[in-house]
């Protein structure tokens, strides 16, 4: 005897929490010409609304907005859609918390999905599938707008040098405009600095742009990057993004070494004479264990040649090695080289000569770990390598910052192919899997092409390879002109960009470049000694300016979970751009951090993704026992929720055999059967 056994809710015994998303991305047109917000309210907005009233038939209704963390409302009508970011997450466990002690049979979450909180959502989740707490999502607004131009991401270095090429990589997304072409204009601080034309590529697809912007000046540089709005575009709020960028205007130091006197240390030494931000720190070996010293800044320093231990070596942003063999370093001292990209975090730079690379005997070596192309160990010392090439740009050199000797990409890379013949003496072999080429060469005599200029990420520094032994030719080559500043150019920006983004003992950096006034800000700060171990126990303050001037200070805790890391949080209360330093002391020893920046005004990362996520609703529902729903086909939701077995339950038996669609079904089998028979003539 067939029964169906079932879990019902006890009419008013039983609370239902309802939470509804009131930021900003609510606010978009995207349903036929009303907004979500309509949605909402028709839905929900008063208690003879068709989804509350339904609701309120059966349960306790408890209503909820967030934006933030979930807050208890009275009704749903007066809400105003503002809130600066959307945090699935906090809400769900406010609204849980708020709701303990009471018969639960569910959440209803109305939201058009696009987290932006800086929390873990799967937490909420995961603690609510514990608790058997069902979530029942409703999605508000489009899966995908039809027509919409979006800034998606913008990356610019957090610091540069003054007078430093900066560029930045712009991407660019799009919904029915495909292959029209759109201006995007780049704002210093309010002023037009540049703009470039970008052809929009597929619905759906990103076309990334590079730019190229003056850091002519120092301080911190609000960029904007803006895309007008088009015509028929549903949201106009993501067709811009900003970038925060500190210009400095500090001497950074290089140790470069080299082996013996040759032309390309005095002509690189010569090409930055006049750069006030790079300070080339030279060990020139004369004969065994004798050295001559240029630029140091103490008679002391380097006297007893390269250096011996991690602190004198880490004071340095960057490593030059010219030609000067393997064997004059120590294991220790190669093991440290490595260490200083990897740990350290600097920029390592290997130059071309006879006693350079594997000539120098430094394949097998810590060093050769580091470089961005295999060593080629030579197989006969009595027959010396010698390549004379003609190099040309790639495609990532183009638009490489470092590779930059002319204003325009197209005008350098025409540069680039009429340079003089150059000459290398190191057999290179290919770059490994995360290196990217920036320059290659042709020989002049015909053969493969070989790596000129190529780099890798390792740990987190870089290393650079360039083994060319003579590029003062770019300069003293009877094709160059006398005014020609190709050569200086070439130096400057490789070296600048070898020291760019080398971080310092102390760094910090918030959770997020903007925040709206009264929206907390944590701040994250990492504190090494001399020799770039985290250190655990130091006394850490950060001094926060606010743009009228006001100055606060706030001691940093140490965060416990990870070595030399140390917290705190700001809330700002006014508009414009707050500037954070951070003062560590170690015993006698005191240091302070680059600043961090972070503009505070009206967010606008609501309007970004701000398509309805029915993957992450979905999900939501699944992961806690609900279920999904569209706000157009929401009806069946407060029918749905009544069979829960959380809550004030009874359990029905509802008798299977005696139900209609039993005896159809029956009636059909039977039918069915006598027509086959018939059919086949067995009847």
């Amino acid at each position: 005897h067939p029964v169906l056994v079932v879990s019902e809710a006890v009419p008013q015994r039983n609370v239902v929490g309802v939470l509804v998303d009131d930021s900003r991305s609510m606010r978009i047109a995207d349903l036929n010409g009303a907004t979500r917000a309509d949605a909402v309210r028709r839905l929900l907005g008063s208690r003879d609304s068709s989804l509350f009233a339904a609701l309120a038939d059966k349960f306790v209704v408890r209503l909820f907005r967030f934006s933030g963390n979930g807050e208890r409302v009275a009704q749903l009508g007066d809400l105003t859609y503002d809130g600066t970011r959307t945090q699935l997450g906090p809400a769900l466990e406010a609204a849980r918390q708020e709701l303990v002690g009471v018969p639960l049979s569910g959440l209803v979450l109305v939201s058009d999905g696009a987290d932006n909180s800086r929390g873990s959502l799967t937490d909420a989740v995961m603690s609510l599938g514990a608790r058997h707490v069902p979530v029942y999502t409703v999605g508000v607004g489009r899966e995908r707008f039809t027509k919409d131009i979006e800034v998606s991401r913008v990356e610019a270095p957090r610091s540069v040098l003054e007078g430093a090429s900066l560029v930045v990589d712009v991407m660019v997304a799009q919904r029915g405009y495909t292959g029209e072409k759109v201006q995007l204009i780049i704002e210093d601080g309010g002023r037009i600095v540049s703009t470039q034309s970008v052809t929009l590529a597929g619905d759906g697809e990103e076309v990334p742009v590079r730019v190229r912007v003056p850091t002519t000046e120092a301080g911190a540089r609000v960029l904007t990057f803006r895309i007008p709005p088009q015509p028929g575009e549903m949201v106009a709020q993501n067709n811009s993004q900003q970038a925060i960028v500190n210009v400095s205007d500090r001497r950074e130091k290089i140790l470069y070494i080299e082996g013996e006197p040759r032309s390309e240390m005095a002509f690189l030494r010569r090409a930055v004479r006049d750069d006030k931000n790079l300070q080339i720190v030279t060990l020139q070996r004369l004969a065994k264990d004798q050295f001559r010293r240029f630029s140091v800044d103490d008679s002391l320093d380097l006297v007893s040649g390269f250096p011996k231990t991690r602190d004198e070596l880490f004071g340095y942003k960057g490593v030059i090695l010219g030609s000067i063999e393997a064997s004059y370093f120590t294991g220790d001292q190669l093991r440290m080289l490595a260490d200083f990209v990897s740990e350290r975090g600097g920029g390592l730079l290997a130059l071309g000569g006879r006693r350079a690379l594997a000539e120098g005997g430094f394949a097998g070596t810590p060093v050769a770990e580091v470089l961005p192309v295999d060593l080629v160990p030579t197989p006969d010392a009595k027959a010396p390598y010698f390549s004379e090439l003609k190099v040309d740009v790639t495609v990532p050199g183009s638009i490489h910052a470092a590779t930059q000797i002319a204003e325009a990409e197209s005008t350098s890379a025409k540069r680039w192919k009429n340079m003089p013949p150059v000459s290398s003496v190191n057999r290179i072999g290919r770059a490994k899997p995360g290196a990217t080429v920036l320059l290659t060469g042709t020989p002049t005599k015909g053969g493969d092409r070989e790596t000129v200029l190529a780099y890798q990420r390792y740990g987190r520094g870089k290393a650079i390879v360039f083994p060319i032994q003579d590029s003062w030719v770019w300069q003293m080559d009877a094709s160059i002109e006398l005014d020609d500043m190709t050569f200086e150019s070439f130096w400057r920006q490789l070296l600048r960009w070898l020291v760019n983004d080398v971080p310092s003992r102390v760094m910090v950096a918030a959770t997020g470049d903007e925040a709206s006034p009264g929206e907390p800000v944590e701040l994250n700060a990492e504190v090494s000694d001399r020799t770039f171990l985290k250190v655990n126990n130091a006394e850490a303050v950060a001094r926060v300016t606010s743009p009228s001037g006001n100055v606060s200070e706030m001691p940093l805790e140490w965060s416990v979970t990870r070595d030399g890391e140390y917290k705190t949080s700001f809330t700002p209360t006014e508009k414009g751009l707050y500037r954070v330093d951070v003062r560590a002391r170690m015993g006698a020893d005191s240091i302070v951090s680059d600043p961090a920046y972070v503009s505070s005004g009206d967010p606008t990362s609501e309007y970004f993704g701000a398509q309805m996520r029915a993957p992450l609703l979905r999900r939501i529902a699944d992961e806690t026992g609900g279920r999904f729903y569209t706000s157009d086909k929401v009806a069946d939701l407060a029918k749905d929720i009544v069979y829960t077995d959380v809550g004030n339950t009874v359990v029905d038996r509802k008798d299977l055999w005696d139900m209609p669609i039993v005896f159809l079904l029956v009636l059909a089998l039977v039918t069915s059967e006598w027509g086959y028979r018939k059919l086949r003539g067995l009847a």
